[in-house]
């Protein structure tokens, strides 16, 4: 009898060491900002009994990596920016915010969750869509302000903050790294973005066989129309899409597949180029006192205007009203065009002529840079255009500007910078390119 009571005694020591011990590891994850619940069944001898829906601890956290060979889920706590690791198993729930099941293919980086949790097994026990966040999917109007550090979105502005977490393909990435033909989701909680998702990104479209298309006119879908430069390299939406080439009437279409990151080289050398054709064009414009320029020129609209077969950009002011930019193609040998322009309350400025996007700026001396000093013996596209091998300049223009960097046997990048209108040379260094 004496030798059984030692055996109890010894084993309500054992108990004593594992319940401290247990109650030691409570204090790691309290530190990190997580919050402790109550959700123990004790059995009198202070150890805790575990079981399927047992937890210790609970947090609303931001979803950075499911990796499913290994069985674990990161997340990145908003308390204290942090990430954490735990293990999910058969026992694991999932739910969306309505508590409704959800299987773990319908999860993914950048959810805004609330968890439960064993701290001491860093065993995942549930996980929820989180009711306190809000999620705004598959949004391709946007404006990012990055001197505010805030987006628009409709008419809500929220703020970007360190802690922001954006992600492509499952990879975090930076806020540069987005084109501003990407469509994005963001979810957040109150006024502030917790995390951005790319759902559709950019590749690169570049032509060979270009040669007698120079001064042409590329269009891409509906939405990217551009003058066909040297060496031009240009940031496309990944899709499929047709891709119309003119010039003084001739060209052709071609399809093309853009895909995420890569970069596709279009060969036009098979298209024709026909002796110039061209059309009368009659303009009505609206106030009569309003000027037209056509491809950069002002021209007289009191007569009809010889154009080329082909695009033209189109841009009316006048005193008063908002200034009218617009594209034209010419096809038919007449035509007539009504341009009306919408009053303003803002003076526009009549004297100054408007410039015209495409081709490389002519070197004017005396005017403020945005350097690109690295990486070093890249290719360096500004807005598709190319400009030179980096370390290399630019004239600084205010407004969002694109940056392609390129070289062979490398991945293609791009980043999109916001350029100020300070009287100041701006300077960027970028990653180095890796390696395909």
């Amino acid at each position: 009898m004496k030798r059984l009571n030692l055996r109890k005694k010894g084993m309500s020591a054992i108990l004593g060491v594992l319940a401290g011990v247990l109650l030691a590891g409570c204090s790691f994850l309290r530190d990190e900002g997580v919050e402790e619940h109550g959700e123990e069944q004790n059995n009198g001898t202070g150890f805790v009994l575990t079981g399927p829906g047992s937890y210790d601890s609970a947090d609303t956290a931001v979803i950075v990596k499911i990796d499913k060979s290994e069985e674990t889920i990161t997340f990145f706590n908003l308390i204290v920016s942090r990430n954490y690791t735990l293990q999910y198993d058969s026992t694991t729930t999932f739910a969306d915010k309505y508590g409704q099941p959800l299987s773990l293919e319908q999860i993914q980086e950048g959810d805004i969750v609330d968890v439960t949790f064993l701290k001491s097994k860093k065993q995942l026990t549930s996980l929820m869509i989180s009711a306190s966040g809000w999620s705004n999917a598959e949004i391709s109007r946007y404006r990012f302000n990055t001197t505010a550090h805030d987006v628009t979105i409709g008419e809500d502005i929220y703020k970007i903050t360190e802690d922001t977490l954006i992600f492509s393909q499952g990879e975090q990435i930076e806020l540069m790294d987005i084109n501003d033909t990407d469509i994005l989701t963001f979810r957040g909680i109150d006024k502030t973005v917790c995390s951005i998702v790319v759902e559709k990104g950019h590749g690169y479209l570049r032509l060979t066989g270009d040669e007698n298309f120079i001064g042409g006119w590329i269009e891409v879908g509906q939405n990217i129309i551009r003058p066909i430069t040297e060496d031009m390299l240009l940031t496309v939406p990944e899709g499929s899409y047709q891709v119309q080439i003119s010039i003084a009437g001739g060209g052709g279409t071609k399809n093309v597949i853009i895909n995420r990151n890569e970069e596709i080289a279009l060969d036009i050398s098979d298209l024709k180029v026909e002796e110039p054709k061209h059309g009368q064009v009659v303009f009505s414009l609206s106030p009569s006192t309003a000027t037209l320029y056509v491809d950069g020129k002002k021209v007289d609209t009191s007569a009809p205007i010889e154009l080329q077969y082909g695009i033209h950009q189109l841009i009316a002011q006048a005193s008063g009203y908002d200034t009218l930019t617009s594209y034209l193609k010419v096809g038919d040998e007449a035509a007539a065009i009504d341009i009306v322009l919408e009053p303003t309350t803002v003076a526009d400025d009549d004297d100054e002529k408007p410039s015209v996007s495409g081709g490389n700026s002519n070197t004017i001396a005396g005017y403020y840079q945005v350097y690109v000093d690295a990486p070093e013996g890249a290719e360096v596209y500004v807005d598709g255009n190319y400009i030179g091998i980096s370390p290399i300049s630019f004239k600084k223009e205010e407004g969002s500007h694109v940056i392609t960097l390129r070289r062979s046997g490398y991945e293609t990048r791009s980043y999109t910078i916001q350029v100020d209108s300070e009287d100041k040379d701006v300077t960027y260094s970028f990653a180095e390119l890796v390696a395909n």
